[in-house]
């Protein structure tokens, strides 16, 4: 069927204020925050509720027209890009809180909803959502959803998907599932909520979801740590879980990072430093301080040069909102920046980030390197210019490097970005051949006409003409 033919019918199903194909609209809609990727749909569509996602899923499933649901395209991975053109659908128009309930610690949420907007509501309320992903101001629960997003306070509260309960989701074939509910138990059954979190618009379109709460903590201090040498910061960080001490956050910036992060923020960082570590604890006031009492001592032990408290919580949200920032004020220096995610088991961060700055050496590159200390989730992040082709080739044969060393080092090529479209190739080497067919046979048992989010996650291999 033609895209004119396919627009009538959206017209028909959403009214013509709701379907949209100037080339303005389009173009707005081509591109996420991933850096060199775009790909111009065909139409964009903004739908006000369930049954409008399933009018629209089963007109694209009826003429086999790609569609991709997006939030605020803050995604690292190209995974909102419309890469096979199609329908990118958007959730501007369902960005209401649904229903706080506080006798059973939830709230239910539209996937339009701002992350920042959760964080503050609950927060107003004595409660607490921990998901913080750097671009928490902009980014929407339903892309941190389709993403499985972490944050900085990963490290002791996990990632997005420890707080879905339930979901509402419309399947490819246009019917509505739901899963999970506000319980605290729930074997029925495979945990479909779990299988929808993280698949990145492959399985499902989410349009309601169910987040677990948890009460605010009472008190929370944070303490820089400085530090002359990298591996330094990479054993306090090894030492204060050994000794059982589990803090809300841990960050980790290198000195290039540190420079370009106080050139932006000014916050009084010290750019002849090493390494720094960012460290923050939260709860009681008297484990707090027991906490931060003995984070100072192990970081002083393990080679800290200083280790300073922040003495207001104005100061301390300074820091934070300064690591935030990172990408950002690298960002600044070139035309291109671009960020990853490899991970690897925190005992291993020390020898990934020397194998990292080898090989950017290697390949005569810019880096900035920073990231989740704790939870082994480093960024390194690339300072480049996308017209340089020769430059950029480079880039690509470094990231492929680290890559490998993240995977030997027992790690990972996505801790929280995704795999997306700029990930694919690489998704065998972590999950291997096996893992390939099983998430394969998974797609086309839902999806089989695959149309939600095509090109994403998987690698098509193309075939070799001689």
């Amino acid at each position: 069927m033609s895209v004119s033919a396919v627009k009538e019918r959206l017209i028909a199903a959403l009214g013509s204020d709701y379907v949209h194909d100037s080339h303005e609209m389009r173009l707005v809609y081509s591109y996420d925050a991933t850096p060199g990727m775009q790909a111009m749909p065909d139409l964009v569509v903004m739908p006000g509720s369930t049954e409008e996602v399933q009018a629209i899923v089963r007109i694209c499933n009826e003429t086999k027209t790609p569609i991709v649901a997006r939030g605020s395209g803050t995604n690292l991975s190209g995974g909102t890009c419309p890469v096979e053109a199609g329908v990118v659908l958007t959730f501007q128009r369902m960005n209401q809180i649904v229903e706080l309930d506080e006798e059973n610690l939830t709230l239910t949420v539209q996937p339009g909803v701002i992350t920042q907007e959760i964080i503050e509501y609950v927060e107003a309320k004595e409660l607490f959502y921990p998901p913080d992903p750097s671009s928490m101001k902009i980014s929407t629960i339903g892309g941190n959803i389709s993403e499985n997003s972490g944050g900085l306070r990963g490290l002791k509260y996990g990632v997005t998907r420890d707080y879905v309960l339930g979901l509402t989701a419309v399947l490819a074939n246009g019917e509505v599932i739901k899963t999970g509910g506000k319980l605290a138990k729930d074997v029925a059954g495979y945990d479909l909520t779990r299988l929808l979190v993280g698949s990145e618009g492959t399985l499902g379109i989410i349009t309601e979801a169910i987040l677990k709460l948890i009460p605010l903590p009472e008190t929370k201090q944070t303490v820089l740590a400085i530090y002359e040498d990298i591996d330094k910061a990479a054993q306090s960080v090894s030492a204060i879980i050994a000794n059982k001490i589990i803090p809300t956050t841990m960050e980790f910036l290198d000195q290039a990072t540190i420079k370009v992060v106080e050139d932006y923020a000014h916050v009084g960082l010290p750019t002849d430093a090493g390494a720094v570590l960012l460290i923050e604890q939260d709860g009681a006031p008297e484990v707090v301080a027991r906490d931060m009492e003995a984070i100072t001592k192990l970081c002083t032990e393990m080679g800290a040069t200083s280790v300073k408290r922040a003495g207001s919580e104005e100061e301390a949200n300074a820091l934070r909102s300064a690591r935030r920032a990172a990408l950002s004020a690298c960002a600044r220096l070139k035309p291109t920046t671009i960020l990853e995610d490899a991970t690897v088991p925190r005992s291993k961060i020390a020898e990934m980030v020397r194998a990292i700055n080898e090989i950017t050496a290697k390949y005569q590159l810019d880096i900035c390197t920073f990231g989740h200390a704790g939870d082994g989730n480093l960024h390194p992040t690339f300072l480049t210019d996308a017209r340089n082709k020769a430059e950029m080739h480079r880039v690509e044969q470094a990231f492929e490097e680290i890559f490998a060393k993240a995977i030997e080092l027992g790690g990972t090529i996505t801790g929280e970005h995704g795999v997306g479209a700029m990930k694919a190739p690489y998704l065998e080497w972590k999950i291997g051949e096996s893992g390939i067919q099983v998430m394969r046979a998974i797609k086309t048992a839902l999806d089989p006409n695959n149309i939600l989010n095509p090109g994403k996650l998987f690698f098509e291999k193309k075939e070799v003409v001689s």
